[in-house]
């Protein structure tokens, strides 16, 4: 599987980034299954989040065996210092591990949760702290909405983040208004020399009014591997300056995104974007979210 650089922190993450959402509740030994075959395709880049439910917990029996062959990131959704110390504190607890390489800021979607993180007593403070006690190496930011570009954006002018984890794929690519956000984004990162990784590659649409939900995603994704291939032609073939992608919080489309990742190659990102434009039913996905 390719490797990129992951920004100045310099580790070669490979461009699928394990998405252990897909773990939040699973059993264990679906959990074993699935990071086991994350790690025979060769991804060497886990993310968690003390928010995935069981997530951690499920990880965390297998870091004795494989804590030195991966990069390991959680995410704390706390806004103050002291639940997100604590939070921090029982990750690592629940990892079985002493550190992680990167913390990020959770879910920061917009202005007002922005300035609870980065003011003074917010999470960012325990960042900081964790990172200054060998906790943690680095600290990122992550958002999952149409405004989550500019505000990652505005997050990079107040503290030097080391990743931003922010949403594209071809359709939110369209809106302009988007697209203007994260161009805005990447030359800021470009800037800074920070890691960016994206998530959302595969959602096809939110699901629909009594729709029976097929997998455990928030949005409808795509299965089928022509489209799950052609949306991860366009995106890491059309886009460079991305240093990976995070797999869907499914863990039966992992496969289907390891397949798009080695069938890629001869697919241009113009002709990848012909192959979506097939999808009738294709949205963004921040139309009616959960949270």
């Amino acid at each position: 599987m390719e490797t990129r650089r992951l920004g100045r922190l310099g580790h070669q993450s490979s461009v699928l980034i394990y998405g252990a959402a897909a773990l939040g509740a699973a059993d264990q030994d679906t959990a074993d299954a699935s990071i086991q075959e994350a790690l025979d395709a060769g991804l060497n880049h886990f993310d968690v989040a003390a928010d995935y439910g069981d997530a951690e917990l499920r990880l965390g029996p297998r870091m004795p065996e494989i804590r030195d062959r991966i990069f390991l990131a959680t995410k704390t959704g706390r806004r103050t210092f002291e639940e997100a110390w604590s939070e921090i504190n029982r990750s690592l607890e629940r990892l079985q591990t002493d550190h992680v390489d990167l913390i990020q800021m959770h879910a920061v979607c917009d202005l007002e949760n922005l300035d609870l993180v980065t003011g003074k007593g917010g999470s960012l403070e325990a960042a900081i702290r964790a990172k200054d006690e060998g906790m943690v190496r680095a600290i990122g930011i992550t958002g999952h909405t149409a405004q989550a570009p500019s505000v990652h954006t505005e997050g990079l002018r107040r503290f030097d983040f080391d990743s931003v984890l922010t949403p594209l794929n071809y359709k939110l690519s369209t809106d302009p208004q988007y697209a203007a956000d994260y161009a805005a984004l990447v030359a800021a990162v470009k800037a800074s020399d920070a890691a960016l990784m994206t998530i959302k590659m595969i959602a096809r649409r939110n699901w629909q009014d009594g729709e029976q939900k097929a997998y455990d995603t928030w949005y409808r994704p795509f299965d089928e591997q022509r489209y799950v291939t052609a949306a991860t032609a366009w995106l890491l073939n059309g886009h460079p300056e991305i240093t990976g992608l995070a797999t869907a919080g499914e863990t039966r489309l992992l496969r289907q995104m390891v397949v798009a990742e080695r069938e890629r190659a001869d697919l241009t990102p113009e002709a990848a974007a012909s192959i979506l434009e097939e999808v009738q039913d294709y949205a963004s996905p921040f139309v009616d979210m959960p949270i």
